[in-house]
């Protein structure tokens, strides 16, 4: 005869709906603005065609709070969701584990919420010290998967509703009360325990944000213990994600150097011809998607300038090329709002020096509001899109 299934006892108390939904609220909380903040960061790196044309250039540090508020949201995310799971794992041992084909949609978004919350915080950590060791692209897959995450979330919360509204207050029985014998027996152990492992929870959650957010939040970057980025260490006190070295830019390359601009008028400039031109200083953050941001001091022409002398004066979109051999973003678009503004400079100089190498030498992009990535190093050719 077979032996009877029988599923696992849990004896643990704060394996129940009122824990599961007090640590919801904090996760849930974290992956909204993690998705909010998110959806911010892909729209200026790759705006819709509605919303071309339009992208906001003020506050100049807009880009650096979102994407920082990002990073920190979804490293704050990954012990909440740890915990979370704790408390309702023992859901994985109920049998029969389908009762019904309404149950069988519930448990189906639950896995994919599950999986692909996992999978996006893990994917996304190691974006943060960009080590890509998946053979797709991230920016598509991260992008998709929180869609998927935000449409799972959706039908397990429209599921769960009732349950959720029933725990989402502490029940009376468990609040102090005066005369502490006339409290519900057991229901004061258990809030105890509930609001001892919550502390434990929040002390995490505070830790891995206080070591890490240091690399956004100047006033943290002492105890910047944790993050991959110090946004003090590097050439010229800015860190670097690419270097002259790994985009390919050698001295060869560089022999020789000419910027050219097209437009109306095209013409090209030499290094020492660009320098002549009217200078102009301006203080920027470079805010990268990997989290990290500072603020820098950088001179050179603006953009504007470079295109009245092309025949356009009220500015144009732009394809910018980049000398770089090796690495994403060789290529990027700006669009009017950047152009107009008198803050978007083809920097030459960063905090007092001529540029080092690994920034961008001879010039690169600096402009306001917009991701580090687009920030275009090693600048070759400035061409103007209808």
């Amino acid at each position: 005869m077979g032996i009877p299934l029988q599923s696992p006892r849990f004896r643990g108390r704060l394996h129940d709906p009122r824990t599961a939904t007090v640590i919801g609220r904090l996760l849930g909380l974290a992956i909204v603005l993690c998705f909010l903040t998110g959806v911010m960061s892909h729209y200026l790196q790759e705006p819709p065609t509605w919303l071309s044309g339009h992208l906001p250039t003020r506050p100049t540090w807009g880009y650096r709070v979102s994407q920082g508020l990002h990073v920190i949201s979804g490293i704050a995310a990954i012990p909440l969701l740890l915990a979370k799971l704790w408390t309702v794992y023992p859901r994985l041992f109920v049998w029969p584990p389908v009762t019904s084909p309404a149950h069988a949609a519930e448990r189906v978004s639950i896995a994919a919420l599950v999986s692909a919350t996992l999978l996006e915080l893990f994917m996304g950590l190691l974006n943060t010290v960009q080590w890509y060791v998946w053979p797709f692209s991230f920016r598509q897959v991260h992008w998709a998967l929180a869609w998927v995450i935000v449409g799972s979330l959706l039908v397990h919360l429209a599921v769960k509703a009732p349950l959720i509204a029933k725990h989402w207050k502490r029940p009376a029985s468990a609040r102090p009360l005066a005369d502490p014998a006339k409290t519900a027996p057991g229901a004061d152990v258990d809030d105890v325990d509930r609001r001892s492992l919550l502390r434990g929870v929040l002390v995490a959650v505070g830790a891995v944000t206080l070591f890490t957010a240091g690399q956004s939040v100047t006033p943290l970057k002492d105890i910047d213990l944790l993050a991959p980025r110090t946004p003090d260490i590097g050439p010229q006190g800015l860190p670097v994600n690419r270097t002259a070295k790994a985009a390919g830019v050698t001295a060869d390359v560089l022999d020789g150097w000419k910027l050219h601009v097209d437009g109306p008028h095209p013409y090209s400039l030499t290094l020492e011809e660009l320098k002549a031109m009217p200078q102009h200083r301006v203080e920027l953050p470079i805010a990268c998607v990997e989290g990290w941001s500072k603020s820098a001091h950088w001179e050179g022409v603006r953009i504007k300038d470079l295109l009245a002398r092309a025949g356009l004066r009220d500015g144009a979109r732009l394809r910018i090329v980049s000398l770089q051999r090796h690495g994403g973003y060789g290529v990027t678009e700006m669009d009017l709002p950047y152009t107009r503004d008198d803050l978007t400079l083809l920097a030459l100089r960063l905090n007092g020096e001529v540029l080092a190498p690994d920034h961008g030498y001879p010039a690169r992009i600096i402009a306001p509001n917009r991701p580090g990535a687009l920030q275009t190093k090693w600048v070759s050719k400035l061409e103007v899109l209808a």
